[in-house]
């Protein structure tokens, strides 16, 4: 068999094997946004005493991420290992702390994250419409 044609050969049994590979969910960002935002609402919420979390609304959205994941191929056990790995959660740590801190909210100062929860829910924001003023 010459070169070129094991080289065809292997490039067809090849198609089905890279039609079927899938990025890692959390380059999907589509899905990875959404569950920042979440988390960010959230730990607003368990900071400041005078919001609250959507948390309904943060399930039905998370329920369909889920849905969404599994229409693109991703299995229930892969979804699964994504959001309980945890290397993931130190990533998500990382990103939320950096936007926090960027937007002026500090852990020693509680208020500082009514103010950040205030002004996303203000503007309406992918963070913000988890969040409710109490």
């Amino acid at each position: 068999m010459t070169i070129v044609k094991a080289l065809t050969l292997f490039g067809a049994l090849m198609v089905p094997a890279i039609a079927d590979a899938k990025p890692p969910l959390r380059d999907v960002k589509e899905i990875d946004n959404e569950l920042y935002y979440i988390a960010i609402a959230n730990e607003i919420s368990e900071y400041c005493p005078s919001i609250s979390g959507r948390r309904l609304k943060a399930i039905s959205v998370m329920w369909g991420l889920r849905s969404k994941a599994n229409e693109l191929g991703y299995s229930d056990n892969e979804i699964r290992a994504y959001v309980e790995s945890d290397a993931e959660k130190d990533r998500m740590r990382a990103k939320g702390e950096a936007y926090l801190a960027k937007n002026g909210v500090s852990y020693k100062k509680p208020d500082t994250f009514c103010t950040l929860g205030r002004q996303e829910i203000q503007r309406n924001s992918a963070i913000g419409v988890y969040l409710r003023a109490n």
